[in-house]
């Protein structure tokens, strides 16, 4: 059960459920369909109906496996806990949820052995207790967690309303020309590669601002550019820093990013050194993007929150090589 908090005021019920959820959207309309939703005690029949503030909603969620089980032996760095929000500050390599391919090990389960009251709540969804976003597995740096179903309905509201910041440095191949821009390109699956993100005109909106921090000639030209989300797309600035032909070091998934873009605004130009052989020490081994800063409001005061995180040893290690 969850009270539609102000940032959701309007929205369809399918979409209400999916943010709520974690589901996707296709999963949260079929569960309307399914006359599993309720609003206000009533079930809902419209995936189109729009919920005010303060309506009650109530999801029948279908039957799942058991829920992710606790380990304790998971490396957690928390950088702020109380009884509402917890936020960490996840390193490369750990994946935030169990899932295929990954049923153990994951900071979910960390998370449920170092907070086993999130474990005794009751979540929409028990397979991603209190996940509010995510970073890819090779991605460091900040990260929040609701710590109780209400604070997660009212996280994941200031992510819809996108007041939320989160900024990450990231370096990338060739000399970002421009001193800041936006790449305002709509991103979907690949169809060659269902499990790739690219830039396509049919994709959902996707919006990233950058500015550059720093370039650098030698041992090749690169560029650490700070970049900020509107939206909070899978992989979206590695596919949005590829398609203006800068693809993030270390990514060999994204990078043979092209120069185009559709929709594409305020684009960094030159370019791209994408298929440039790699100087010895400038190799992290996954990609060089982490997230830096995490600022929201908190859930039950209300109060502003702002977090910071330096860059990790492995990171710095690449980038003392550049001069």
């Amino acid at each position: 059960m969850i009270v539609v908090p102000a940032g959701l005021d309007g929205q369809r019920i399918d979409r209400v459920v999916s943010f709520v959820t974690g589901r996707p959207r296709a999963d949260a309309a079929a569960m309307v369909d399914d006359s599993r939703v309720r609003v206000d005690g009533a079930i809902v029949t419209s995936r189109s109906r729009k919920v005010r503030t303060g309506a009650v909603v109530e999801v029948d969620l279908p039957p799942e496996p058991e829920g992710p089980q606790r380990d304790v032996g998971v490396d957690l760095v928390v950088v702020h806990a109380d009884e509402h929000v917890i936020v960490v500050d996840k390193p490369a390599g750990l994946v935030v949820h169990p899932g295929a391919g990954n049923a153990a090990g994951t900071l979910v389960n960390g998370l449920l052995g170092r907070f086993p009251d999130m474990a005794a709540r009751t979540w929409l969804d028990a397979g991603r207790p209190g996940i509010v976003h995510r970073l890819d597995k090779g991605t460091s740096g900040l990260l929040m967690v609701a710590r109780t179903p209400a604070a997660l309905g009212d996280l994941s509201a200031q992510l819809q309303a996108r007041t939320v910041e989160r900024r990450y440095l990231a370096l990338v191949w060739g000399s970002v020309e421009a001193a800041d821009g936006v790449v305002d390109a709509p991103i979907g699956r690949s169809v060659s590669d269902p499990t790739r993100m690219t830039v396509r005109a049919d994709g959902r909106r996707a919006v990233t601002r950058y500015e550059v921090v720093t370039r650098w000639a030698t041992p090749q030209p690169t560029t650490l550019v700070r970049c900020a989300l509107e939206t909070g797309r899978t992989h979206q600035i590695r596919v949005h820093l590829a398609a203006i032909g800068h693809p993030v070091v270390g990514d060999a998934r994204y990078r043979a990013g092209g120069r185009g873009g559709a929709g594409r605004r305020g684009a960094a130009g030159g370019r791209g050194e994408t298929n440039v052989a790699v100087a010895p020490g400038m190799g992290p081994g996954r990609p060089f993007l982490h997230a830096a800063v995490l600022g929201f409001d908190h859930p039950a005061s209300g109060e502003r929150l702002r977090f910071e995180s330096e860059l990790p040893e492995d990171l710095e290690v690449v980038r003392r090589t550049l001069a």
